[in-house]
């Protein structure tokens, strides 16, 4: 090992010594400092890009590593799932570690602890291949989402402790959230939180009509109200957050096998990891959930993994997802609507929903599906020739294929069929969640299995396909769920709702629910629909529903094998 030559000294500044060995496997070591570390690590990043023929790894040692928006990397990008132009007129993110067109690079955090300030992407993997992120912890030294606990309750007040980590101010009656450059007042989607069933649910905001809030010391803040909002009791604690998704906790965009393992994401602001058009990803050993012993309920702004137009495979292994604001998994393609056909070789298609738009969502070559948006049915596939982006929100394509002149009198989408995973998630476990478990929409493969679902309110697993509201694709045909265990889940647990409002035939296909435990709330365990071969076999429940009858619900399918299931009381 040697030390860095000295024309780098200025851009690693003196927190960080780098050493470099002489092998074509290469290591940059960085050393921790009570000081902003940002440029230092991005410093970092750099000079591991000026070694094109070695694989290098940039080794973190032990302690706590700073880093901020004020100094992180300015880049335009856009992100499907998160906001809207009128929501965020100027989709910039701040970008903390920002690795663009590297190959063959592991950042090891060696037990170390990255600290962000303000909101702030904290990675982006940006067109690139072979990159390893592991063996680090991620904490928020100002969450996004303030937590407080209510302490007691009268007719017309309560009086709750704010979280030690939640900053605020008081001022002229009014009580403002605030952090490193960002503050909000009257909270957007609240959530609260249960200690004793370890559940969260969406609620009316704990500081509606407020009249007066009173600082009593110690941050016990007293609130009084013109008339109480209902539901608030002793010991419930509420999380709060503004809901605009203006940046996300970590972006891989066109990069192919990306690995992120032992990591500790205990705040994942202000989206969670999204991956957008990439091969091959693998997330193992993440644990998004507080961190043990902070008192922190919340991990997370809004989802935890958003997989959105991906291919190849895509791995979720041995994880916690625990105190999410949203789905913690949620794996999908776009639909694009048809809004115009120029030649008979030209589609011009439209994001539809806002706050999914501005990406490239088809490259040359990709295979596509002109889908009714009614039936959810295919009408002609045909292969991209050419792409021309139009403006944000519109792109032309131009395709192999003659299309049919009736094609303009309907209502038809787009699917890029090229870019859908196989998906296997397995040995994970998902609580204290508002919404759902997984969402998973894609023609690939996908194995769920040996994961713990924990009272999550709605469906655990869910597979839908939709063309009229959130736009997420698509049909899946080979999707098999066994031996789980679901965990008074909200009903169903499994539910398979494709969004169509006409049937001409099946939407999925090869549905295959195995080996897997249910204890239920009152209600349904699996509700299936419009699918083309459904097999339920070799499962248990516990439920006082009455009958397998009674708590598995089959409509429109073909080819369902219900057998050798057993219910208990």
């Amino acid at each position: 090992m040697k030390k860095i030559s000295p024309r780098y000294a200025s851009a690693l500044l003196t927190a960080a010594l780098f050493s470099i060995s002489a092998l074509q496997a290469e290591t940059i070591d960085i050393y921790p400092a009570e000081k902003d570390m940002t440029r230092e690590i991005q410093a970092a990043i750099h000079l591991s890009r000026e070694k094109k023929h070695a694989s290098v790894t940039i080794q973190l040692r032990q302690g706590d590593y700073h880093i901020s928006r004020s100094h992180a990397s300015h880049q335009l990008y856009y992100i499907s799932n998160t906001t809207s132009s009128s929501e965020n007129p100027h989709p910039v993110k701040h970008i903390g570690l920002w690795l663009k067109g590297l190959r063959n690079v592991i950042i090891d955090g060696g037990g170390a602890r990255l600290i962000t300030h303000g909101e702030m992407t904290t990675f982006v993997i940006d067109s690139c291949e072979n990159i390893v992120l592991r063996n680090f912890t991620l904490v928020a030294a100002d969450p996004t989402v303030p937590e407080m606990t209510v302490l007691e309750v009268g007719d017309t007040h309560m009086t709750a402790r704010i979280h030690d980590d939640t900053r605020y101010e008081i001022s002229g009656g009014e009580l403002r959230w605030i952090g490193e450059g960002w503050s909000f007042t009257q909270p957007v989607a609240p959530q609260v939180f249960y200690p004793e069933i370890n559940e969260t649910l969406r609620c009316a905001s704990p500081l509606d009509n407020l009249v007066q809030v009173t600082e009593l010391g110690h941050k016990i803040i007293r609130f009084d109200y013109s008339h109480r909002p209902d539901g608030i009791k002793p010991g419930q604690v509420y999380q709060m957050r503004d809901a605009i998704r203006d940046e996300a906790c970590g972006f891989i965009h066109k990069s192919k096998n990306i690995t992120l393992q032992n990591i500790r994401f205990h705040f994942l602001g202000n989206f969670g990891i999204v991956g957008q058009y990439s091969e091959n990803l693998t997330y193992d050993h993440i644990f998004c959930e507080p961190q043990l012993g902070t008192g922190r309920t919340c991990a997370g702004f809004a989802d935890f993994v958003q997989m959105s137009g991906c291919k190849g495979k895509l791995k979720i292994l041995n994880s916690r997802f625990e105190g999410a604001q949203d789905d913690p998994i949620n794996v999908h393609g776009t639909h694009l609507k048809v809004v115009g056909y120029p030649s008979p070789r030209q589609i011009k298609v439209r994001f539809m929903h806002p706050q999914s738009y501005g990406f490239e969502a088809f490259f040359k070559g990709d295979k596509i599906e002109l889908v009714d948006a009614h039936t959810l049915l295919c009408k002609i596939r045909a292969t991209v020739k050419s792409v021309q982006r139009l403006d944000n929100y519109e792109i032309l394509l131009t395709v192999d294929t003659t299309l049919p002149a009736h094609l303009e009198q309907q209502n038809i989408v787009v699917e890029n069929i090229t870019w859908t995973p196989d998906v296997e998630i397995a040995g994970n476990y998902f609580a204290r969640t508002p919404t759902r478990g997984i969402l998973v929409t894609t023609r690939g493969k996908v194995l769920i299995r040996d994961n713990t679902f924990y009272r999550t309110p709605m469906s655990a697993v869910f597979i839908s396909d939709d063309a009229r509201s959130w736009y997420e694709s698509g049909p899946v045909r080979d999707v098999t769920i066994r031996d789980n265990t679901f965990i008074r889940c909200g009903t169903p647990v499994i539910g398979v709702f494709p969004e169509n409002d006409k049937y001409e035939g099946a939407v999925h296909r090869n549905i295959r629910i195995l080996s897997t435990r249910f204890r239920l709330k009152p209600g349904k365990a699996i509700s299936v629909r419009c699918t083309d071969g459904v097999e339920i076999k070799d499962n248990y429940f516990v439920s006082s529903s009455g009958t397998i009858e009674n708590i598995i619900d089959i409509e429109q399918c073909d080819n369902v094998d219900i057998d050798k299931n057993l219910l208990s009381r």
